[in-house]
């Protein structure tokens, strides 16, 4: 009788456990099945301004080069679809050596006007939205995941936006147009940092990325955002990313949901 109760509790602990922890053991299967798919980088693989300042290595100390520009927008505003603060910082210092920006999902405004404040002063940056009336003339596909609607809903509620009335405003050209109608051909191979981080349906997750391709120039570089394996919302840019690896060299940047491809040739 005793043996079996010590069973018991121990099968009730692994079921605690399990309950408990779940996001994580799941994460943890699912990046064992993925990590051959695409492989995590450290954050000096990407580019060399994240390298440590060579006089101070020991300590692997910053560079003046990844000093930005930033701001912080509190809790309370309840703003949609931002980027963690470390992903905000790693699109920034990028954009310091970007000339012109193209982004896909303007949302807020916030990685917008990130790229406006770290440009340089003759940089042009152009970011694609939805006017709030427009979402109900958006067509989805039977596939496409309610919470992936929802957060498309959820993120096309501006009009305005955080760049408005700051003096990098003029850098920054507003498109608003379904990105999937957008025509791109006046910006092939002429834009040196994409960001990818609109509907997150797998039909404008492949139309964004099919455009980004053909505008993105030599050495440019392309980011998406919400790579993320266990995120019901995610599960499209998950799905595109993973197909899109067997004939492009994605990476992923350790400690963050962004995936990113260099145009080498």
């Amino acid at each position: 009788m005793q043996n079996y109760i010590i069973i018991f509790l121990i099968f009730l602990n692994l079921i605690i456990f399990y309950y408990y922890k779940r996001k994580k053991i799941k994460f943890f299967f699912l990046n064992l099945l993925f990590k051959s798919l695409i492989k995590s980088v450290e954050l000096y693989e990407v580019h060399k301004i994240f390298l440590p300042n060579k006089n101070v290595i020991k300590f692997k100390f910053p560079t003046e080069d990844v000093v930005i520009k930033s701001f912080i927008t509190d809790k309370s505003f309840k703003i949609a679809g931002q980027t963690t603060e470390y992903e905000a910082w790693i699109l920034s210092c990028i954009a310091k050596f970007s000339k012109n920006i193209f982004e896909f999902g303007t949302c807020s405004g916030k990685t917008t006007t990130l790229f406006a404040l770290n440009s340089s002063q003759d940089s042009k940056i152009y970011t694609i939205t939805l006017r709030p009336d427009d979402i109900t003339n958006i067509s989805f596909n039977k596939s496409d995941t309610k919470v992936a609607i929802r957060n498309a809903i959820n993120e096309s509620i501006y009009n305005q936006f955080i760049f408005n009335n700051m003096s990098v405003q003029n850098k920054i050209n507003l498109i608003f147009e379904d990105s999937t109608k957008f025509d791109e051909s006046k910006l092939v191979n002429s834009i040196d940092l994409i960001f990818i981080d609109g509907g997150h349906n797998y039909t404008c997750v492949k139309s964004d990325s099919e455009k980004a391709f053909k505008m993105i120039k030599k050495g440019g570089y392309i980011f998406w955002h919400d790579y993320n394996v266990i995120k019901k919302s995610c599960k499209d840019v998950v799905k595109y990313i993973h197909e899109i690896s067997e004939t492009k060299k994605i990476f992923h940047i350790k400690n963050t949901s962004l995936c990113y491809y260099k145009k080498i040739d």
